[in-house]
C-alpha cells in the first residue's frame, strides 16, 4: 500500500508540473462555470413565472460528459510514455508490483478529478443560498457518486490502455474510441433488440448515471458495473506490465 501511495502522490504533483493539469481543469471548470451561470439565469427568469426550483445536478452531468473526452487526456501518458522514454523498465527493477504500478498511476489521476470536484462543490453551495427550502442534497450527494465512480472506471480503463501502447497518441484514441462506443454507441441497437436489449443497456456507460444515480437512485447494480469497469482497467494494466516484465 504504501508503494501505491508514493506512486500517487508523484504521479498527482507530475499533473501540476505540466501544462496538462491547467487545460483539463480549464476545459471542465471553464464550461461548468457557464452552465451553472445560464442555470442560475434561466431560473431567475422563470421565478417570475412561478417556475420550479433549479437542479444541481446537471452540472455533474456536464462534468461527466466531458470527462468521456477529456480522461484520455490524463491517462495517455501515464504508462505509454513511461514505456517510451525507458523508464518503465527501470520502474520493473524496483520493489513494486505490477498492480501497484498501474493502481498508483490510476490513484494519481483519480486524486487530480477529485481535486476538480471538490471545486465543483461550490455549484450547489451557491445554488442553495437561491432555493428555498434548501436543495435536495441526497440527490446531490447520490450524484457526485455517481461522478466519482465514472471517473474511476474511465481512469482504470484508460491507464489500462496506457499500459498496452508505447505511444501517447494511440493510447489517447484507442481509449478516446472505447469510451465513445461505451458511453453511446453500445446501446443504440437496444431499440431494435428485444432479448439482448436490457444486457446493452446495462452496459451503457451513461444509462447508470443519467438514468438512475444523476437523479438520485443508487442501485447495487450500477455500483458494480463501474467498480467491474474499474477492476477490468487495472487487471488489463497489470497484465500488460506482466507481459512487457517477461519479454
Amino acid at each position: 500500500m504504501r508503494n501505491i501511495w508514493t506512486i500517487a502522490k508523484r504521479e498527482y504533483d507530475n499533473y501540476f508540473n505540466s501544462p496538462l493539469a491547467y487545460v483539463v481543469a480549464f476545459a471542465i471548470l471553464l464550461p461548468l462555470g457557464i452552465y451553472f451561470a445560464l442555470i442560475l439565469w434561466v431560473s431567475a427568469e422563470q421565478a417570475f413565472m412561478g417556475g420550479g426550483a433549479p437542479e444541481a445536478t446537471p452540472i455533474n452531468w456536464l462534468f461527466v460528459f466531458l470527462m468521456i473526452f477529456l480522461s484520455p487526456a490524463l491517462t495517455m501518458r501515464a504508462l505509454s510514455d513511461e514505456a517510451r522514454m525507458g523508464t518503465l523498465e527501470l520502474m520493473l527493477t524496483a520493489p513494486v508490483r505490477d498492480f501497484e504500478l498501474v493502481a498508483g498511476k490510476w490513484l494519481g489521476a483519480m486524486f487530480f478529478v477529485l481535486t476538480l470536484a471538490l471545486i465543483t462543490l461550490v455549484f450547489p453551495i451557491i445554488l442553495n443560498n437561491f432555493v428555498s427550502p434548501s436543495i435536495d442534497w441526497k440527490v446531490v450527494m447520490s450524484s457526485y457518486l455517481g461522478l466519482v465512480l465514472v471517473s474511476s472506471a474511465l481512469l482504470a480503463l484508460g491507464v489500462g490502455i496506457s499500459a498496452i501502447f508505447t505511444n501517447q497518441f494511440a493510447a489517447f484514441f484507442s481509449t478516446l474510441g472505447l469510451f465513445f462506443f461505451l458511453w453511446f454507441m453500445i446501446s443504440l441497437p437496444a431499440g431494435y433488440l428485444q432479448e439482448s436489449g436490457e444486457v446493452l443497456n446495462y452496459l451503457s456507460l451513461s444509462n447508470h448515471f443519467s438514468q438512475t444515480m444523476n437523479i438520485g437512485t443508487i442501485h447495487l447494480g450500477d455500483i458494480a458495473y463501474y467498480l467491474s469497469l474499474t477492476a477490468l482497467g487495472l487487471f488489463v494494466g497489470t497484465t500488460a506490465i506482466e507481459i512487457r516484465r517477461w519479454r
